[in-house]
């Protein structure tokens, strides 16, 4: 499969986010990705629907958003009427997935499904049919800036064999830690899809940085 790059704007420049945004674009990123937290599944609060709709505004580029907050139920039509492409649940918060999954389908948008770093693969494994996108959590997730448990690997290399035995389509994402020291391992096992933040943002040229990350990912 195709390899996507996905900047998480939660390590962007908030003073000037239309300027990060248009940068990682015209570096070639493929995808926004989109931390939403709440201080409460997560450590840490960010920001909500009218920041992903300021970015569908800023971009053409498909959005990725992420929820790791508490009843997502509840704001899922509001992130998919802000413009969404994707919208990821987490499997450890949502007590009826499958219906979870099918509700973010009938509004016109992607539905994903992510695992935490100590959350088994076999919570999820009921639902692959129902799902767009799989992210596996590779850090703990809540801050940016972490290190990349390697741990999680084995997890996209069983997605991998699981979507060619059942002849599913759905895309693996991974997010948390990948820089251009844990990058290659990751696709070794079969991401599709990388999730990176600080290891864009945070250099001097954020255009450059978004470049060079996607030249490697075109090179498997």
């Amino acid at each position: 499969m195709e390899k996507y790059l996905a900047p998480s704007i939660l390590s962007a420049d908030f003073m000037h986010l239309g300027e990060s945004i248009k940068a990682v674009e015209s570096g070639g990123a493929d995808i926004i990705h989109c931390d939403i937290m709440d201080g409460h599944f997560v450590p840490n609060l960010t920001f909500g629907p009218m920041v992903v709709k300021a970015a569908k505004k800023i971009s053409n580029l498909p959005l990725d958003v992420h929820l790791m907050i508490k009843n997502p139920d509840a704001l899922i039509p509001a992130f998919a009427k802000a413009g969404a492409s994707y919208l990821t649940v987490h499997a450890e918060e949502v007590v009826h997935l499958h219906r979870t999954l099918q509700s973010i389908r009938q509004l016109g948008v992607k539905s994903g499904v992510a695992l935490n770093p100590a959350t088994p693969l076999c919570l999820v494994e009921g639902v692959l049919e129902e799902t767009d996108l799989v992210l596996i959590m590779s850090v703990n997730p809540g801050f940016g800036g972490q290190k990349f448990i390697s741990s999680t690997l084995k997890k996209v290399e069983k997605l991998v064999e699981l979507r060619a035995k059942n002849n599913l389509s759905y895309v693996i994402e991974i997010d948390g830690g990948i820089n251009d020291e844990t990058i290659e391992s990751a696709m070794n096992a079969g991401v599709d899809m990388f999730v990176m933040g600080s290891a864009i943002f945070d250099t001097e040229n954020v255009k450059k940085t978004t470049e060079n990350f996607k030249r490697i990912l075109k090179s498997k």
